[in-house]
């Protein structure tokens, strides 16, 4: 299934849809204003929350969790000392990694897990250059898991470049 998503560039709080590749609304992105740490609630199209991504206040490295139900479901940073390209890495609460690899600044970057691709991320279909295309590969993944390290991702990209 392919998601779009569609930032607006001066949206307050950063809110945005994500759209299914038929056009439905399939995930909603909250950017919660006034809030000590960057925080984000994914939500689906009635509203109820999906996941909350937010940034970790104390860290070595910068990272952000995806929560669910009050549980942290996966830890998302930068991998350390990676001389050729940015490569993150999503630690799922249960041990097992995802490796996020590619050109991530121009975002066409995939989603792996042991060598499998689980999504693609790209936007190469796009014109506009707050547009990109998140295709997740396999039926039985978690669809918002990977649509919030996707975002994580991003978010994080760009807070370093804004930083620089």
């Amino acid at each position: 299934m392919k998601y779009v998503v569609r930032e607006k560039m001066f949206a307050i709080g950063d809110d945005y849809w994500i759209e299914d590749e038929h056009g439905r609304r399939a995930f909603y992105v909250d950017g919660k204003v006034l809030r000590i740490r960057d925080t984000l609630e994914l939500q689906d199209p009635d509203g109820n929350e999906v996941a909350v991504i937010r940034k970790k206040l104390v860290s070595l490295r910068d990272a952000m969790t995806i929560e669910r139900d009050g549980d942290v479901l996966v830890t998302v940073r930068k991998k350390r000392l990676h001389l050729l390209r940015d490569v993150f890495r999503a630690e799922l609460a249960s041990g097992e990694e995802l490796e996020v690899r590619g050109d991530i600044i121009d975002k066409e970057f995939d989603i792996e897990y042991e060598g499998e691709r689980l999504a693609r991320i790209s936007r190469k279909w796009f014109t506009l250059r707050d547009a990109y295309a998140i295709d997740i590969e396999r039926e039985d993944a978690d669809a918002a898991m990977l649509i919030s390290v996707a975002v994580c991702v991003d978010r994080m990209v760009d807070k370093e470049h804004e930083d620089e």
